[in-house]
């Protein structure tokens, strides 16, 4: 038998063992490959969506293969510390530590070259479907299919470089330990898991003011201040304070010494210690996931939620206009050619910069309470009282960023001959010109005359509402009358605004719609893909560090079953221990999710948070019961055979 016969059946021996990794890594290689074709798409560069969403592949591409790397290499590592004792077994034998380390780069390059055959072949197999839906997403015409040579050396080159590195660099690994060690393997007993008073005091105060930061004023800087410490306090819990618990746990002897509860709480704190760097990663890694997730499922939300609180399909707004007919008619031109039944409505506002607030000059737009009553009765406003002249009612929108108004609420504003306090403050969802309406002022119609008796401190805005009922309803699709027109209308406003200095302003609540649907359905397809990377490679990594520690859980049960432990009672010892390994990672991540994302959407304004994120939490908690249950199965039926 030659010596590349020999490292191919050594693989082919542990094919169970290498099977999760080897499936990981041909489905890594697979989405770097899809990614590469259409990243590399000849057709893509006419379009600058196109291109916009070719960058994001990119850059989703580049995540993918940094993973990876951690991937690798991690797992790789695992499989050699399982095979010590093999490695010594064959020093006895004469292997040299040239031969040996030649039979691992061997055996790590058979897995390789087979992942990135595999991964290539599979991601030409899913390349027709995958150019269909990304086409579909960036609303081109069908991508065509063609031959990814570029793609295919790309991915083929970066995987093999992984691959040789990880198998040069594993070697170490081995290479200074001696015969009597290797022969060891993992039959040397463990120290007590100790912990650090100190670093566990530490790691809590760091999680307390993660907590703190997210739960402040909203700024990058607190966001980054929160995963920093969110991050390290993280990994002081798995390395120290998970020990300083399970210490304390165990010192409740009532609880400790209940049947078989002494193995579950002692084997506890061993596992989480010598996990502990592991199941950090698949913390941070899910918890990642976990709030990409969230943030986009929302976005899905709010857009869906900003449609259905638009009443008017089109709203054409015009500056300082004295006769917006030259431009309106383009619009209602457009509409009766569509045959479309419209009802218009024109609003007059002003802008007015006059205000004395807070010791500066500020400016706010104005409505009159006859024309709000109007809009009210048409849209579903909420009801005002009435304002007498010198009062006024602040108008925000929930979706709004109000941080610029919120010196309006309660203030008392001032000009030369008039004087107005806001007495009211008034929040809606609903949004009559456009999902970013600035907040507005109602006055009284006597008030809204005076002020507009100051030509130089004001400009006139006048509204063009359009009401179209046939319109109305669930949001429309790509090819929806609303969303062609509205795309066709907004091209053209764009045309004009550039021509009169951005005076003009129309929103297509349609084209607004599936410019948003667009852009989200982007970004979740490119997520999707990562969060399966990171989520497939978790449960690998939990189940190779299991498959490591199972010749030492072997031999521990088969001796407590020597002396009266059944199978029934071994195998729910057992299911608690990867329980344990398994679901407090998922906890965590759900509970950094909450603690993150709640307070940071809460502080840009936003409601009906929570929906999304169960949502998204409940989905990664099928997904990873679904891991649960595949490798406890095989886990207890491994343990089963060597009890007594």
């Amino acid at each position: 038998m030659s010596f590349p016969q020999f490292a191919f059946n050594n693989v082919r021996r542990n094919f169970r063992a290498y099977f999760t990794y080897f499936l990981s890594s041909a489905v890594m290689v697979m989405i770097f490959f899809a990614y590469s074709m259409f990243i590399y798409h000849p057709d893509l560069s006419h379009s600058d969506f196109g291109q916009y969403v070719s960058t994001g592949m990119r850059i989703a591409s580049y995540v993918v293969y940094v993973f990876s790397i951690f991937f690798v290499f991690y797992s790789l590592s695992a499989f050699l510390k399982s095979r010590n004792q093999e490695f010594g077994m064959l020093m006895i034998l004469g292997a040299r530590t040239g031969q040996i380390n030649r039979l691992v780069f061997l055996e790590n390059m058979l897995v390789g070259i087979g992942s990135i055959i595999v991964g290539v072949l599979g991601g030409m197999l899913i390349s027709k479907f995958f150019l269909l839906i990304t086409s579909k997403i960036i609303g081109e015409a069908e991508l065509r299919f063609y031959w990814p040579a570029k793609a295919l050396v790309v991915t083929a080159a970066a995987f093999l470089l992984l691959f040789v590195a990880a198998s040069v660099f594993t070697l170490a690994l081995i290479r200074h330990k001696k015969v009597q060690e290797l022969l060891k393997g993992s039959v040397m007993p463990k120290k007590e898991p100790k912990a650090s008073w100190l670093l566990s005091i530490l790691g809590a105060s760091l999680l307390i003011l993660g907590v703190i930061a997210v739960t402040g004023k909203f700024s990058s800087n607190t966001l980054m201040y929160a995963a920093v410490t969110g991050i390290a306090g993280t990994y002081f819990f798995y390395t120290q304070l998970s020990v300083v618990i399970i210490k304390l746990l165990k010192k409740n002897r009532p609880l400790t010494w209940k049947k078989t509860n002494l193995i579950r709480i002692s084997e506890m704190a061993y596992k989480l210690k010598d996990n502990a760097r592991i199941l950090f990663m698949v913390t941070v890694v899910t918890a990642m996931a976990c709030m990409v997730s969230s943030v986009l499922l929302f976005m899905y939300q709010t857009n869906a939620a900003t449609y259905k609180n638009s009443p008017y399909a089109l709203v054409y707004v015009i500056r300082d206009a004295i006769d917006g007919k030259g431009e309106r008619g383009y619009i209602v031109k457009e509409l009766k050619a569509n045959g479309v039944q419209f009802a218009e409505q024109k609003l007059d506002f002003i802008h007015y910069r006059g205000f004395a607030l807070n010791g500066k000059q500020r400016g706010i737009d104005l409505l009159p309470m006859s024309a709000y009553r109007l809009l009210s009765e048409q849209t579903g406003l909420p009801g005002i009282q009435n304002v007498s002249a010198s009062d006024a009612a602040l108008l925000l929108s929930r979706t709004t960023n109000v941080q610029h108004f919120k010196d309006f609420a309660d203030a008392h504003l001032q000009n030369k001959r008039h004087s107005l306090t806001v007495k009211q403050k008034v929040n809606t969802d609903i949004m009559p010109f456009g999902p970013y309406s600035s907040p507005f002022l109602v006055v009284s119609d006597a008030a809204y005359k005076d002020f507009a008796q100051d030509p130089e401190l004001f400009s006139k805005m006048t509204y063009y509402l359009y009401k179209i009922p046939a319109w109305d309803g669930a949001p429309p699709s790509r090819s929806d009358p609303e969303a062609t027109l509205g795309a066709k209308l907004a091209e053209w406003n764009q045309a004009v605004t550039s021509q009169h200095n951005y005076e003009y302003m129309l929103y297509a609540r349609g084209e607004n719609y599936q410019s948003s649907q667009q852009s989200t359905a982007v970004m979740s397809f490119i997520g999707v893909f990562i969060a399966l990377i990171f989520s497939l490679s978790s449960a690998s990594f939990l189940y190779f560090k299991l498959h490591t520690e199972l010749r030492k859980d072997q031999r521990m049960y088969r001796s407590l079953s020597k002396i009266g432990l059944g199978e029934d009672e071994m195998a729910k010892a057992a299911s608690t221990q990867i329980a344990l390994l398994f679901y407090v990672p998922i906890a965590a991540a759900i509970v950094e999710t909450m603690v993150v994302i709640v307070p940071i959407l809460h502080g840009l304004n936003q409601t009906g948070i929570m929906p999304p994120i169960l949502t998204t939490t409940a989905g990664f908690i099928v997904v990873q019961t679904v891991y649960f249950l595949i490798v406890r199965m095989q886990y207890v039926r491994s343990l089963r055979k060597l009890m007594v």
